[in-house]
């Protein structure tokens, strides 16, 4: 029996779901600092957990057949987590677009987010070349 090459959908499916994964874990894991602590340390404690979610569930994406490059994952990863934090947290949640001024709360895991997903699948995948 003949493996099937994962479609482009497949593909794209495959990478939303990983990275919705990773936006909700991270939103998890800001939810219990804020009902835990104040907001400056839920902030640190979420720009510290954001890239090692990221890292761990880039991790499990780039181990599937049929994944992304790294800077593909990378930048899709991205993509999610602000349209998410964009469209369901500031505008439906907060009704406030303030949290796009946090440095420490917004723009810092962003940049997180993107390079541990990203030398993550570098790692990977130079882990596979012989």
């Amino acid at each position: 029996m003949e493996i099937e090459e994962k479609g482009p959908v497949s593909k794209i499916a495959t990478a939303v779901i990983f990275g919705l994964v990773g936006w909700g874990l991270c939103g998890a894991t800001m939810g219990m600092a804020m009902a835990s602590t104040d907001i400056g340390r839920a902030l640190v404690i979420h720009a510290f957990a954001a890239p090692a979610i990221f890292a761990a569930v880039s991790f499990f994406y780039f181990r599937r057949v049929g994944a992304f490059s790294p800077l593909r994952t990378a930048i899709t990863f991205l993509a999610i987590v602000i349209t998410m934090d964009f469209v369901l947290v500031a505008l439906v949640i907060e009704r406030s677009l303030a949290m796009f001024e946090s440095f420490i709360g917004t723009w810092l895991p962003f940049v997180l987010i993107f390079l541990s997903t990203w030398l993550t699948g570098l790692a990977l995948h130079r882990a596979k070349q012989p």
